[in-house]
């Protein structure tokens, strides 16, 4: 058989192959490699040994894409299978495959296997059609589309037979599972336009139907299909032995920071209508139904043509469309033109600017000329220049740009199968981007390249007035060689720099790379771009040169730049965060230097809108440990979660967005839920070795601020472990059984463990028991028996007084109803006055001689301060009894006891200064502890943080705020006195 007989690569004799290798060495030394691979493949081998221009496009493309190389040498029948196989057939069958996989699969593995599979053939062969110009472009966007919406399809319907099996939801066609679901995938960018690129992410909106009405519980329904949605995503992008299918993005959903995976059909289509931004009506425009209910999904995006398309045009539309330009404009990789590291998507003249020249006339007249409600970005052009709003000229130059720049985005992301649009900055790797193109030399490709992308730069120019450069209006800011630019620092001196030729020095170190963040010439690049907002942002403040010399030492302990410079600079608001956060936060800025990805969270629109409640809180940490993870993932990812979430908590509070009050119950949920988490993941390990104990139960005693939800984002967490068991069991029933002594003690041991060892993600909280009975001298876990025992006959008033913030926070909920009602027979009973204000008088002075205050600034030490007020509701709480005290729920806040009981018991005027007292103190403590890594000193503290303070209590300036605590503290002091000494009780 010859090689034209055995191939369905199709050449005309004689012709050229499109492409050459990088040598010939190169080509002969991966033969032999591949020879070798073929072992047990003999038609392989037979072909390898003829000579044809087949075998040369094999050899030239592996020489030029280290991806398709290893596909060939590891998995050598993909190479078999494309060579054999007609295109249009192999294509085919792979979709089809892909597509009736979930019938073939008996499990989430064996599917995950099966589509990895089918797409790694899929890459290597569309790669060799593509680079052999055996199919156009067009052709293999559409093959790549057609492949990820069979493979969407496929996961959704193994999804939902899944859950149908599982008695989650009733289908009505076990044989379609996505039939009548009500469940649709919305194909959103190029996957709805059927344009995906070689390495493309895949954007999905996930929708479903509850009149659908197949899931048994209705107010189930977001909660089961948001599930299933990440199992989707687990399906089609975690990396196994055999690659992943395709990364996959939702945040193209409605309010993605506050929104399930999965929305009600409704609450989506009420968002669109209501709150709708531009770039989500662009966004629209090429959305199509990829997979699942088909029927729904076709409604849904009928429904949203209104949106998408206004019916008339006016200056309100106008003024959208304006947005949308400046939004793509905000975009990384806008420079001057040029071949060497050029962006060909989002750069100038790129293939954005073509989408958008399509985009902004579908937008303009879409409403009223339906014919232009396209999703092809080529068919638009069409249908543009059949109405004759372009010329035909301009539709066939804007159609073969985008096919000729599409070309090189699929070959700069079939090189090493990377989601990446830019152009290689170094000759060698960019003269191979050039041969896979076709050209023998890099210079013809960079001048066919830019007359290309000044083209569309031209047409696209013609649309609207370009945005000023970088640095225009500006003034020098040159940053190169060793020598300070005169002009540059005639500008840094005119934005408000003291010393610029020193901050001149300091920036051109950044520039040199002698920090990890900017060793790479992309992140320097992305540096240099940045640096002209960056630097107005540090004059802004008021005190250029301080907040500069901070961003340096933030920047100095960086892993990477490149991330954060390229979210800088599509993001004006939140590099004006950033900024304010190194001025005025030291222990925030030190947070972000140490773990860069708690500032991913700040990329959510709805941070500063949205309060951090605890059920957004429990539903995030669910998705964060989502999956099979081993003990010591879980734990990280615990750690991962607390310092995300603390971080956004602060950054919440340090922009005034929420109160003292609100952060600190925020922070007390955050621990709630991570302890919870942590309970289960110890037990689970506890049981792997020990087994259960019959009728076992646990429950975690918040004391202190944990208690009465008060922390800090610093706070520790002061905690008493009871448990309670069948009485007659001696022992646990695993394969090493332990008596339930020693194992709720283990367990209590593995759990501070869990909490307080530090890893390489730091420590998730500190633990402090020694409020449990008997203190560090009594065990560290305490049957509820004991418990109860113990605070009826032997605890001491101080214990007491701390079981009056008691709250079960985690745990059993048998367990949690027979400890409250020990604080309730513990708080509910009468007590001798005279005794109880002894010891708390007792107690408050044996704190101020062993622990003295520094300052009015020692909130909680100092006379008046956070103490006197803590100790007054806990006494006033002891002697409630004679009260209505019932609507005290266990860890009451502070100041919900005071509310509560001062106004009967001490007076309405003491309440009201108690709380007062108690709000400005909370707020300062909060910001304190969020912001600074040491004590309060007024004189060493940054000004930034002090201008935060006095934002934050609204006051006008320190000395003010300062007078006002004295007179507060002094007040404080004065109630506590007659309060607790007089006991002049009401």
């Amino acid at each position: 058989m010859t090689s034209a007989q055995s191939t369905g690569l199709k050449f005309v004799a004689g012709t050229p192959v499109p492409i050459r290798a990088t040598s010939q060495e190169a080509s002969q030394e991966l033969l032999n490699d591949l020879c070798k691979a073929a072992g047990e493949l003999p038609e392989l081998t037979s072909f390898l040994y003829s000579d044809s221009p087949e075998r040369e496009l094999l050899l030239a493309s592996m020489t030029l894409s280290p991806y398709l190389s290893e596909i060939a040498l590891y998995h050598p029948e993909c190479v078999l299978r494309t060579i054999q196989a007609q295109p249009q057939q192999l294509l085919d069958e792979l979709v089809e495959s892909a597509r009736n996989a979930w019938k073939d699969c008996t499990s989430e593995a064996e599917l995950m296997a099966m589509l990895r599979q089918l797409k790694r053939q899929l890459a290597f062969s569309l790669a060799i059609y593509d680079l052999g110009r055996v199919l156009e472009t067009p052709k293999v966007t559409a093959w790549l589309s057609a492949f990820a919406r069979a493979s969407v399809s496929s996961a959704i319907d193994h999804l939902l037979l899944t859950a149908h099996n599982a008695g989650k939801l009733v289908l009505r066609d076990v044989e379609n599972p996505s039939k009548g679901s009500g469940l649709t995938v919305i194909g959103m960018g190029k996957l709805g336009s059927s344009e995906l690129n070689y390495s493309s992410d895949i954007d999905l909106v996930v929708i479903y139907d509850p009149q659908a009405d197949i899931v048994k519980d209705r107010d189930e329904a977001t909660d089961i299909f948001s599930r299933m949605i990440r199992r989707l995503i687990h399906i089609l992008q975690e990396r196994t032995g055999d690659g992943y299918v395709f990364r996959t993005d939702l945040r193209l959903r409605p309010d993605p920071g506050s929104t399930p995976l999965a929305l009600p059909y409704d609450a989506a289509l009420h968002y669109y209508e209501g709150r709708g931004q531009n770039w989500e009506r662009a966004a629209y425009i090429k959305a199509d139904v990829a997979a699942g209910d088909l029927q729904t999904g076709t409604a849904f995006c009928s429904e949203l043509t209104p949106f998408i398309y206004r019916k008339y045009l006016d200056y309100v539309a106008i003024t959208d469309i304006h947005s949308i330009k400046r939004q793509i404009h905000a975009h990384k990789g806008f420079g001057e033109i040029s071949a060497y590291g050029h962006n060909v998507k989002l750069g100038r003249g790129g293939i954005r600017e073509i989408e958008f020249f399509a985009q902004t006339q579908q937008l303009i007249a879409g409403g009223r000329m339906p014919a232009l409600r396209t999703r092809s970005t080529v068919k638009t052009l069409a249908v543009l220049a059949e109405a004759k709003w372009i010329e035909r000229g301009t539709e066939e130059s804007l159609r073969n740009a985008y096919w000729f720049l599409r070309d090189v985005e699929h070959r700069i992301q079939m090189r090493r199968d990377e989601q990446s649009h830019v152009l290689p900055e170094n000759e060698e790797d960019f003269q191979r981007i050039a041969l896979m193109m076709g050209f023998d030399e890099a210079d013809a490709f960079a001048k066919k390249l830019l007359a290309t992308l000044r083209l569309v730069e031209k047409h696209y120019a013609r649309l609207f007035e370009h945005e000023k450069g970088l640095t225009s209006g500006t003034g020098n800011l040159v940053f190169t060689g060793d020598d300070d630019d005169p002009g540059t620092l005639e500008t840094l001196s005119q934005m408000g720099f003291e010393r610029p030729s020193d901050m001149s020095r300091v920036i051109r170190t950044w520039h040199y790379g002698r920090y990890r963040a900017t060793q790479t010439a992309a992140a320097r690049k992305r540096l240099t771009e940045l640096m002209p907002d960056l630097l107005q942002t540090f004059a802004d403040t008021g005190r250029a040169d301080e907040t500069l010399l901070k961003f340096d030492s933030f920047l100095s302990g960086l892993p990477a730049g490149i991330q954060l410079f390229s979210l800088l600079g599509t993001n004006a608001g939140l590099m004006s965060l950033l900024v304010s956060i190194m001025a005025s936060a030291p222990r925030l800025a030190h947070v972000i230097a140490r773990k860069p990805h708690v500032f991913d969270g700040m990329l959510d629109p709805a941070l500063l809108a949205e309060l951090p409640t605890r059920e957004r809180l429990s539903e995030r940490l669910e998705a964060f440990l989502e999956g099979e993870l081993a003990y010591e993932e879980i734990l990280d990812r615990l750690r991962i979660f607390a310092s995300e979430q603390k971080f956004l908590v602060g950054v919440r509070l340090l922009t005034g967005a929420i109160s003292g009050d609100r952060a600190a119950t925020a922070f007390s949920d955050l621990a709630d839920l991570t302890l919870q988490a942590a309970i289960d993941t110890v037990q689970g390990e506890l049981e792997r070795a020990h087994g259960r104990i019959a009728d076992g139960r646990i429950a975690i005693v918040g004391l202190g601020k944990l208690g009465s939800r008060e922390m800090t984002a610093e706070s520790d967490i002061d905690m008493i472990l009871l448990y309670s068991h069948d009485p007659d069991c001696m022992e646990s029933d695993g394969a090493k059984p332990i008596d339930p002594v020693r194992y709720y003690a283990r367990f209590t041991q593995r759990l501070i463990a869990a909490l307080s060892a530090p890893t390489a993600e730091g420590v998730l909280y500190e633990v402090d028991l020694r409020l449990r009975p008997s203190g560090n001298k009594g065990p560290v876990a305490t049957h509820i028996r004991a418990f109860r025992k113990y605070q009826q006959e032997e605890a001491w008033t101080w214990e007491h007084m701390a079981l009056t913030r008691a709250r079960v926070v985690a745990g059993d909920a048998v367990l949690k109803a027979e400890a409250e009602e020990v604080f309730a027979d513990v708080l509910g009973r009468e007590r001798d006055i005279e005794k109880t204000a002894t010891d708390v008088e007792d107690m408050r002075k044996r704190i101020e001689e062993e622990k003295p205050a520094a300052n009015i600034w020692d909130l909680k030490l100092v006379p008046g301060g956070l103490i006197d007020i803590e100790f007054i509701a806990q006494f006033l709480r002891l002697h409630a009894a004679r009260l209505d005290a019932e609507g005290l729920e266990p860890g009451t806040q502070t100041k919900t006891v005071l509310e509560a009981l001062a106004p009967s018991m001490i007076g309405e005027d003491a309440a009201v200064t108690l709380t007062d007292a108690l709000t400005l103190y909370t707020q300062i403590s909060q910001i304190i502890r969020l912001c600074l890594e040491s004590k309060f000193e007024p004189d060493e503290s940054p000004l930034a943080f002090k201008e935060l303070m006095l934002r934050g209590t609204d006051f006008p300036d320190m000395g003010t705020l300062e007078a006002h605590l004295e007179d507060v503290s002094q007040t404080v002091r004065a109630i506590f006195i007659r309060t607790i000494h007089d006991r002049q009780l009401l």
